[in-house]
Order: C-alpha cells, then sequence, then structure tokens
C-alpha cells in the first residue's frame, strides 16, 4: 500500500532530476472564480508535465539486470516523454507506444527524446495490449503510467511541494485520467493535513473513474481536448487509493476547458494542454463549490498541438464576444458598402472577413447581405456596432 514514506523516499530520489516548479497564487483568476486559487506550474517540467517525476522515480529503482533489458512504455504523450526522456538520461533503451490519434507535437518530442516511437491503435487500451505484447516478445520492462506504486509516489511529490510552500490550502483539486497524479497527491497530502479535502477531475467524455468510484453510467466519447485524461479504463491499484482518500469528483466539459486554457493564457501567460487545464475548468464550472477557500491547482502538463490551440483561442475570442459575426442587410448599389465598413470603423471596431450573399437569401433582389466577422472589445461593443449601423439606416443583427 502507497505510504507517505514512499513519496517522501521519492522526494529524495528525485531531488536534482526533476524541477521544484513554482507555486504562486493568481490573484486575478481568484477574483474571477471566487476563491483564492494557486497554481503549481509543473507545466515548467522540461518535458513540460509533472509526468516525468513518476518516471524518474520508477527508472532509478531497476535493477541492473533490468536497466539492460530496456524499458518500453504506453501513453498518448506525456508519459511517453517522460520515460523517453529519463531513459536518455540513465543510457537506457526505451520504446515508446503511442496511439494513432496522439499529437504530433508529443509524438515528435518523444522522438526527439531517443525513444523509438511504435504509432499503434486507435485507442489507449489497443496501444497498451502492444505494448504488453512488444515487452514480453523482446523482454523490456514494462513501465505504466499509472498503476504502478512507483509512479505514484513519484507523482504525490507535487502535493509534497505544494504543502510545503503554501501550508494552509482547504482544497487540492487535481485532474484524473488513470489516476496516478491524484492517488499519489492524496496520499501526501492526507498524511500531512487529515482535514485538507481533495477533488478529482475527468473530462465528462472520458468518466470512467468518476463512473467506477460513483457507480454512474455516464457514457463514454471518442475523444477530447484533454486527450492527457482521455483514459478508458481507471487504474486499480490508483482506484482504491482514491476510494479511500479523495472526497470528491467532478466533470467538466468540452468549452469548460477551452475557456479555462484561454484564461491561463491570456491571465498568466502560460501555455496548458487541456489535461492540465481541467482544475481550473471545475471552477469555472462549479464556483460555489470552492467560494472562498484556498484552493491549489496543478497545470500538469503543457504539451498542447498548435493547431488545435489556435482553434481554442479563436473559438474563446467567440465566447467572449471579441470575435463576432454579423449581417447587414443593404441595396446593392455602389458607396453602400464603404459606408458600412466606415461606421464599423468609426464604432471602433476591426474588420476581419467581409463576405457578400447575393444567391442564397430572401432578400429583394437588388438588395445584398453583407456577412462581416469583427474583432472587437467584447459584447457590449458588439452591441453598439450594431446600434451605429441601424442609426445609418442599415438593418443589422448579429449571426
Amino acid at each position: 500500500m502507497l505510504t507517505k514514506q514512499h513519496i517522501v523516499d521519492a522526494a529524495e530520489r528525485l531531488a536534482g532530476q526533476v524541477l521544484d516548479t513554482p507555486f504562486v497564487e493568481s490573484r486575478t483568476i481568484s477574483q474571477i472564480v471566487g476563491c483564492q486559487v494557486f497554481l503549481k506550474f509543473e507545466n515548467l517540467q522540461y518535458t513540460a508535465s509533472f509526468k516525468e517525476r513518476g518516471a524518474c522515480n520508477k527508472l532509478v529503482q531497476l535493477s541492473g539486470a533490468e536497466r539492460a533489458r530496456g524499458v518500453i512504455a504506453m501513453s498518448a504523450g506525456n508519459h511517453a516523454q517522460g520515460v523517453a526522456y529519463h531513459a536518455q538520461r540513465l543510457g537506457l533503451r526505451a520504446v515508446i507506444v503511442m496511439p494513432r490519434f496522439t499529437p504530433g507535437v508529443k509524438v515528435e518530442r518523444t522522438r526527439g527524446f531517443g525513444a523509438e516511437v511504435v504509432l499503434h491503435g486507435d485507442t489507449l487500451e489497443a496501444a497498451r495490449a502492444h505494448a504488453r505484447e512488444l515487452a514480453e516478445r523482446e523482454g523490456l520492462v514494462f513501465v505504466h503510467p499509472y498503476d504502478d506504486e512507483a509512479i505514484m509516489a513519484g507523482q504525490g511529490t507535487v502535493a509534497l511541494e505544494m504543502l510545503r510552500a503554501v501550508p494552509d490550502l482547504d482544497t487540492l483539486v487535481v485532474a484524473i485520467g488513470g489516476g496516478g497524479l491524484i492517488s499519489g497527491m492524496a496520499t501526501a497530502a492526507k498524511a500531512i493535513r487529515p482535514n485538507i479535502e481533495i477533488v478529482g477531475v475527468q473530462a465528462e467524455r472520458f468518466p470512467a473513474m468518476f463512473n467506477a468510484i460513483k457507480g454512474t453510467q455516464h457514457p463514454q466519447g471518442a475523444s477530447s481536448i484533454a486527450e492527457g485524461i482521455a483514459v478508458g479504463t481507471p487504474g486499480t491499484l490508483t482506484q482504491e487509493v482514491i476510494r479511500d482518500k479523495v472526497d470528491d469528483l467532478l466533470l467538466v466539459d468540452e468549452g469548460d476547458i477551452e475557456q479555462a486554457i484561454v484564461m491561463l493564457l491570456e491571465i498568466e501567460k502560460t501555455l496548458v494542454e487541456g489535461a492540465g487545464a481541467a482544475g481550473l475548468a471545475a471552477l469555472i464550472k462549479h464556483p460555489q463549490r470552492f467560494a472562498g477557500k484556498r484552493v491549489g491547482l496543478v497545470l500538469c502538463g503543457g504539451n498542447i498541438d498548435p493547431m488545435l490551440l489556435a482553434s481554442i483561442i479563436e473559438r474563446g475570442m467567440v465566447r467572449a464576444g471579441r470575435l463576432a459575426r454579423i449581417q447587414v442587410n443593404a441595396r446593392d448599389v455602389p458607396g453602400n458598402l464603404a459606408r458600412i465598413t466606415a461606421t464599423v470603423a468609426e464604432a471602433g471596431a476591426n474588420i476581419d472577413e467581409v463576405h457578400h450573399q447575393r444567391a442564397f437569401t430572401l432578400l429583394a433582389a437588388q438588395n445584398v447581405a453583407i456577412e462581416l466577422v469583427l474583432q472587437t472589445r467584447g459584447r457590449e461593443h458588439v452591441a453598439q456596432v450594431i446600434a451605429a449601423l441601424q442609426a445609418q439606416g442599415f438593418e443589422a443583427q448579429v449571426l
């Protein structure tokens, strides 16, 4: 059974091997969500994830014979990079099996650490089964991403650092995939402060641990922007610890996670992936649940595909009203488009796109529907632009 001593021993092994990452208050986010929020910047680790803690703790404990055989791991990305990086440091052969849906940035970085990458399967389970086959066939040591006490102990060192920096935290909010991080953190935190509250967060599309613990039957989706916690089968060892030591589990949807990613980027100037934003997403979705408390969040990873990030930022601007699509109906005569654009400019908005719709409209044949995509300061500003256009005699509406 995992104990605090296992985690303290892991912290001694990891000293100088991984970063003791910053853990600081975000005053602006605290004001927005209504509780005192402290952020643990695990996205600043060398591989941009907490996963290298567990990987390093596991690898340094291998026997000489096991080191000579080499290691194999299955991961959608962050565990892969952690194992690959520390295997390279220790001079071990590393084979990493990754599902085919893994973001390209994670695949290339894993290869960059010298690992042999095998892309196999459309699910984590299929990739895991293939990794087990390769381990047996080639005599490699299998390094599980979460269901291993050495892995769990390494991840638990995050809680030791958080409580050393801010001893009087009321609550820790931790993302759950397979459960390695939260089980290690809960074991350490409850031993140090028995009354501290531990809250786990899963994506609504991958509620495996939530279902297992709460006895619910929420359906599982096919994909999530939080692919780092998109785990279909909860861990056996981790599930036992979560049942015993975690106080509550929450679900967050894709929109909550997107909003949290954009908020951290804008306010904290820090880049997180979907899994890394899950904790903040829970505070955004359930503000009353945490009102007035001192809450520690783990920004557990920062490996996100640049194209996905660009899409999330753009969608976030739409939700905030800072990117808006409006339609202006007008007579199709020379000078009207110039009047419309001048009115928008005078109202202080910037035009991103202009599209004339003549055929697919119910307007009279001599009229045109002009669709504009605008950059604005927010929803109130959009309303001001619409009012300015209407004052000039144009029929205008938000699409």
